[in-house]
This record gives C-alpha cells, structure tokens and sequence, in this order.
C-alpha cells in the first residue's frame, strides 16, 4: 500500500500563517484506515471461533462477509480505479484472490488476507498523519505577536507575520524571539538550543544575530528584522522536514515495480491456467476448480509473513528494551547504514551541564569546599543553567548553602549577592575582571582550551577561584561509536552547533574523528546529502528541532526520547524511549539479524510456492492438500519469524554490536 506525505503548508506565507494556528495531533480512530483496518479485524475474530467451533454457516458467514467489505472496500476501490491508468497493483489482486479463496470456500484464508492488508494500510496512514502532525508543532515554537517599536518609540503588539525588514522589534525578559535578525540595543543571554542544539544560553549584544523562537533571557533586546517571518530559520527547518519526507515514501519505486510484475503475472497464470484446458475439451468446473487451487497456492500470503513476522518480532523485542521502531519498513532499512552521523549535545552527552572541576586560586585563600559554598550560596537564586550546576555540585558534596542577601543578575556578566558578610561575583572571567597579569585568564583559557566553561568567583574584590563547567558523555558514548564502528565498517561522524573547539574535545574522548562543528539545520542536512551523494546509507542519531530536517533527510533517523525534542522524536523513524545510547548499535545489528530471517523466510516461501504451482499445473493437486501445503509454509515461516520476540536475540544482537 502506497500513500504521500501532504505537507500541512504548501507556501511559505502558509508557514508564517500557521504560526498561529494550535497544534492538533491526529487522533487514532480520525484516520478511516484505521477505522476500517478495526472493523475487519474485529469481524475476523468474531467469526474465526464460530468457524472452528463447528458453528452453522449462517452464524460465521455473514461476519466474514463483512470483513471482507469493511477491509477491502477501499484497496478494493482504489486498485479499480488504479486500472484506469493501466496500473494494476498488488492490493487489487489480493482482494481478488481473497474472493477467489472463498468462491471455492476458503473464506478465513480470504478473511484474513484482507485483515492483513487493511492492518498494513492503516498503519502506514498513521505514520503519515503524524508525521504532517510533528511539521506543524513546530511552528507553535515561533511566537504569535511581536512587539513593533516605532519610530518614535511607541509600541505596538503586531501579529509576527506583518512585521518586514527593518522593524525594530522589543524582546523583554523571558519572551521568544518574534524574528530573525540583529540586536541593535541591550544585553542578555539567549536560550537557542532549538536552532543550534547549544546547551547553554548564548550572551547577545549589540551586532549579535538572534533567531525567531529561541528564548530571551533576563534582558530586554531591541532587535532589528533582517528576514520575513515566512524566510525564518525556523520556517525553514519546516520545509526542508516537509521536503525530505516527501522523499521517503513508504513503499519505494522498486517494490511497486516488483509488485506490477507478480500482480500481472499471476493474473495473466490464473487465466491460462483456467482457459487453456478448457480449450482442449476439460469441464467447466474441473478447470474452475484447478484455476481457484492455482490462486490458493499462489496465494502471497507466504510471501506477506515471511517478510512481517521477522521484522514485527524485532520491534516489539527492540520495544520491551526501550526503542521505538515506528515500522517495519524502518527496522528493515536500519540494517542497511553503513555510515551514522552523531547529534553532540543530548546524544553523545547528557544534555546537562554540570561543574566538573574546582579550582581555587592562590589569591583567594579558600579551598574547594569553600570556594564551591560561596559560589552556589551567590548562584542559588538565579535559574540559569549555568547556576544549576554550580548549586547540583555543592549539594552533591553535601555543602551547607547559607542564604545570601542583595542578590542582582547582570545578563551575559553573572550575578553578585552577598555571602556571610562576604561579596561573592559568579560569572564570566572576562566580563567580571580586568587580568592585566594573566592569572585569571591564563588557568580560564586552559580550562576553554579543553571544551569546558570557565566560571571565575570573585570574593570580595578578589579572584577566588575558578569553575569548570561541561556537558558530560554519556558513560556508554565511546562504547557506542566503537560498536557501531564495528557494525558498519565506518567511523562515526560527529555534526554539532556547538563551537570547534569544545566538539573536538569531547569527539577525542568519544573516539570520533571526523568533526563538524558551528552547523545550523541546513548545515547538517546539507551534510547528510553530502553523505548520501557519495553512496552512503546514513543514519543520524540527534535530540534536538535543529537536528530534524538531517533526521528526515538521512536514510535512517534516530531520535534521544528523553532530552528529544516533538518534533524530532515525531520525524525520526526509530525512538531510543531509556535514552540509552548503546541500544543504537544493538537496534542495527537486530535488524540485520531480522534480514537475514527474511530471506530465509523468502526462499521457504518461495520453495512451497513453486513446488504446490508445479503440481498442479503438471499434476494433479487435490484441493485440501494445496491449502494444508499453503497454510503450513505459512505457519512455518511464521514462527521462523517469531524466533525475534527471545530476549536471547536481543542479548545476542548487543555482542554482535560489541563485536
């Protein structure tokens, strides 16, 4: 079954417009698919135990008469009108062939034939719809009204898409930004992780670029519009997710070619098969019934679970150890990557930024206990990130904090309260502290040198200490580039917003060497292209809105549940839920440990198959004997599949990753 990813703004006005408009995810039973894929299956199994009870026909029939109406209606329909264009797909021939099972009565066979079909629709419906539901959730990241500064300094709230280049508009503390462009007065510090993926806040001043949907912080900004509210970037990450979905259709050009041929060839053999003797002088009813044995043999449903089984089996058991593979298609493909590409902030590390070294200074006669209560007493009433770690590492060494007075925050400098008596600043050693001798800023530089945040802490007047502040890795993060390593032949590739130096730094220790760093969403989806147009299969593995459009434009995208983003958790075709990172690599190797079973699957399949056509066609194959040779291939490679749902094949998929 086929469907089209419609995008939900076909414009770029529609994009600004839709700012506005609420978030309404699509529920379950809105999608007809879904109804009509419920209903049959709820016939089928009303009827199924009727059926093998000995029940009468007229109890049972009926029920399964309705499931096939109420599932195979719309393929039904569809395929017929799909004959108009001389296009015969293989949904037609499967309602075909269900009402050929029952014209010789196998009406389950048929029954459940059209079950499996409208199930498959249904969910693929539903992948869609969420899929147009995460594109437009964005948007609700982008404020509804800005406050537009006239000339003479009057203000004036005006819907963000009516502002042009050139307003001058005021953002005030804790508002979103209503566009991009550049700080023309103030100071403050700017939440932009949707958009670059930074973990911290970004000090904007004077000259500073600033971008529609991220987060002021504690000072007022007048910015100056360089870009309409439709050419945003955040308006751009939309359509580029809108155009790289269209690309990924649910079924590929191959299959529906594959599915022409098999549909025409099979029509094409269950018509010589009935004609042909009955040009030669064979009764009416013998070659019927040779043809309908024919269609039951042929029948695809082998074929349909010696393809699902393997790959549901593998979801659910990827499912019970925290990932979400929202396909089968999807679990197929992730054994395919030979190349991933890594998100940094909230993927390779924790997302959190937190104090992972103390350093006191000569001048300042404390020691690291101290040093560390003074500032967490100075930083305790402030919300910045920045201050969070500082308070999380004094209460993990189980400090008594005492309550500090006149507490003031200076945006982009730091804040200043007094402690015991004492004046402790926290804050940016460059900003907080003329260093003409360098000792301050030669331990700071050395700090920065190794991708951390130097925090200085001025006690009274005087350089106390520094504070190193870092996004930790995650504890499985070099573990997991040297599985998946292992599994694709290819070192990881790391794509970060956050600056050089501090993503070469944490990529050492990962064990990544191919960084690129300072990338906007453009940027690390024109990166994947790049990847892509050299012949790779890439999966990028991120968190954040800025990583969605390489998310939907990779050949696999995989999502961080916990710090992930709607939007990227939505457009990501795989969920890590546990946020753990080696389950990535143990995802990948349970795919190809799915693969395999495919295939094999396909050739059990494709040996009964042939084998039960053979026989009719040059014999005689009674009619009980075909549906028992066709029911049993398909039980068979049923639980072939199901082999999958073991816990062993989860385990045994971590070691293959681990190498």
């Amino acid at each position: 079954m086929t469907s089209t990813l419609t995008p939900p703004s076909a414009d770029r006005a529609a994009s600004a417009r839709a700012c506005s408009v609420p978030r309404r995810r699509t529920r379950l039973l809105a999608l007809p698919e879904v109804r009509w894929a419920v209903a049959a299956t709820a016939l089928f199994l009303l009827a199924l135990p009727l059926q093998l009870a000995g029940a009468p026909a007229w109890t049972w029939g009926p029920l399964y008469a309705l499931s096939y109406a109420t599932g195979g209606w719309e393929p039904g329909w569809e395929g017929l009108k799909a004959l108009k264009d001389r296009t015969l797909d293989v949904d037609l021939l499967m309602v075909v062939a269900a009402l050929g099972a029952a014209s010789i009565g196998q009406v389950m066979d048929g029954a459940l034939l059209i079950v499996i079909f409208a199930t498959s629709g249904a969910l693929e419906a539903l992948a869609t719809a969420r899929t147009a539901d995460s594109v437009r959730g964005l948007l609700d990241l982008a404020p509804a009204t800005a406050t537009r500064l006239a000339p003479d300094g009057t203000e004036q709230a005006v819907a963000v898409e009516e502002l042009t280049v050139g307003d001058t508009v005021l953002v005030r503390p804790g508002e979103r930004v209503g566009a991009d462009g550049r700080v023309l007065a103030g100071t403050s510090e700017v939440d932009q992780a949707s958009i670059t993926g930074e973990p911290l806040p970004a000090p904007k001043e004077p000259g500073d670029e600033v971008f529609a949907g991220t987060l002021n912080g504690t000072g007022a900004l007048r910015v100056r519009v360089e870009r309409d509210a439709s050419d945003s970037v955040i308006a751009r990450i939309v359509r580029m997710v809108e155009e790289a979905s269209e690309t990924k259709a649910p079924t590929q050009l191959f299959i529906e070619k594959v599915e022409q041929r098999y549909s025409l060839g099979m029509v094409a053999a269950t018509l010589a098969v009935f004609g042909v003797p009955l040009a030669f002088g064979e009764e009416f009813s013998g070659a019927l019934l040779r043809a309908m044995t024919f269609m039951i043999v042929a029948s695809p449903c082998a074929v349909v679970l010696a393809t699902m089984p393997p790959l549901l089996s593998a979801i659910a058991n990827a499912g019970r150890h925290g990932v979400l593979v929202k396909s089968a298609v999807v679990m197929e493909r992730l054994g395919q990557v030979d190349t991933v590409a890594l998100d940094k902030t909230g993927t390779l590390t924790e997302g959190t930024p937190r104090v992972v070294d103390v350093r006191p200074l000569p001048a300042g006669g404390l020691d690291e206990g101290e040093l560390l209560t003074l500032a967490a007493a100075a930083e305790h009433p402030s919300e910045h990130p920045l201050a969070r770690a500082v308070v999380d590492a004094a209460r993990e060494r189980r400090l008594d904090l005492p309550v500090a007075q006149d507490f003031t925050s200076a945006p982009g400098i730091g804040v200043k309260a007094v402690v015991e008596g004492r004046t402790v600043e926290v804050g940016a050693p460059a900003r907080l502290l003329d260093d003409p001798d360098g000792a301050v800023v030669e331990p700071a530089e050395e700090l920065e040198a190794s991708g951390r945040t130097a925090v200085l802490v001025v006690v009274d007047g005087t350089p106390a200490g520094l504070l190193a502040v870092a996004d930790r890795l995650r504890p499985d993060a070099a573990a997991t580039v040297a599985a998946l390593t292992t599994l694709t032949g290819t070192a990881p590739v790391l794509l970060t917003g956050d600056n050089p130096r501090a993503a070469a730094h944490l990529a050492a220790e990962a064990g990544i060497e191919d960084v690129r760093a300072g990338l906007l969403p453009q940027d690390k989806m024109d990166a994947v292209k790049e990847l892509e147009g050299a012949g790779r299969k890439v999966m990028v593995v991120g968190d954040g809105v800025n990583d969605a459009p390489a998310l939907a434009a990779a050949h696999i995208g995989v999502a961080m549940g916990r710090a992930g983003s709607d939007l990227a958790l939505e457009t990501a075709d795989a969920v890590i839920v546990r946020d753990e990172l080696a389950a990535v690599p143990t995802t990948v190797a349970l795919s190809r440990r799915a693969r395999k079973l495919v295939v094999q699957n396909l050739v059990i399949a494709g040996v009964f198959i042939a084998g039960l056509v053979t026989w009719d066609l040059l014999g005689t194959l009674p009619l009980p004997l075909g549906v028992a040779g066709h029911e049993g291939s398909t039980v068979l490679v049923g639980l072939n599949g199901l082999r999958l749902l073991r816990d062993a094949a989860w385990q045994r998929a971590a070691t293959d990753g681990t190498g």
